[in-house]
């Protein structure tokens, strides 16, 4: 009994040794790639002490996008405006999908980060910035069924060889468990570029240029869809993607990204997304 209730003690005392010196093999066997290749801030690149991570400039340049927000088009208010307070967009211009979220204004370092990640093929941010999306969207995560790219046209993947979208909704999978369906929308018309085009001129080279191929109706069929993009501007590229969902039978469609331009903010000069 004596040497039963000693083993019983001493048993944590053993596991968390045992933890320890597993962190420790962990870190020496890290050592080389930190030295090599050390983490740097997800702004600027600074050298930080981990990956994925602001330096303390580029912290306080990062807004995030907190409540109270329109529960439709996730456009945060100044102030509370009680329960079910539509913003003005969202009720003089209803959109497909059910509601909309982002994690972070686009300005400053998220400007940085986005156009980092797609046109400097800095896809190691990718899982950093999904981990913001899931903080903002955590009610939409917590109702989706399935989790769908904006997708690019075939020629222009070709080109770029893998889709910014694409890649923060394969983090968002990954980190909220959720099933990933990257063939679910296909884009079939080559559109211009966003940038550059005013708002109703987005609206309109992005009309009818997805569809869902019948071998993936069954993916989304009667489900809430999660579409996953990197920049909410006039929304023009995430409506068109709803419409086509929801003709080919989806239940509902929600929408994060992870940078948002607010209202009043956008300029057709300035704004990346696809």
């Amino acid at each position: 009994m004596v040497a039963r209730d000693y083993l019983h003690v001493a048993d944590p005392v053993h596991k968390i040794k045992t933890i320890a010196i597993k962190d420790m093999a962990r870190q020496t066997l890290n050592w080389p790639a930190r030295m090599l290749f050390p983490p740097v801030c997800a702004g600027c690149r600074r050298h930080v002490s981990r990956p994925g991570v602001l330096c303390g400039a580029c912290w306080p340049k990062l807004r995030l996008l907190e409540k109270p927000w329109c529960p439709v088009m996730g456009t945060p208010f100044t102030h509370d405006m009680g329960e079910g307070f539509l913003s003005a967009e969202a009720i003089a211009d209803p959109p497909p999908f059910e509601r909309a979220r982002a994690a972070v204004v686009y300005s400053g370092v998220a400007r940085q980060m986005v156009q980092g990640l797609k046109y400097q093929d800095r896809t190691d941010l990718a899982p950093w910035m999904a981990r913001w999306m899931l903080r903002a969207g955590a009610e939409l995560i917590g109702e989706a069924d399935v989790v769908v790219p904006v997708p690019l046209h075939w020629r222009r993947f070709l080109r770029r060889q893998f889709n910014q979208s694409a890649e923060l909704a394969r983090a968002v999978s990954k980190l909220s468990g959720l099933p990933f369906s990257p063939a679910a929308v296909r884009r079939v018309k080559l559109t211009r570029q966003q940038v550059g085009l005013e708002r109703h001129e987005r609206e309109e080279n992005v009309r009818a240029a997805f569809r869902v191929p019948p071998e993936a109706e069954i993916e989304i069929s009667g489900r809430r869809v999660l579409v996953i993009d990197d920049v909410f501007t006039t929304g023009a590229t995430v409506r068109a993607v709803a419409k086509a969902l929801k003709k080919s039978g989806a239940g509902a469609v929600d929408v994060l990204t992870f940078a948002r331009v607010l209202p009043g903010d956008f300029r057709a000069d300035e704004s990346a997304t696809i």
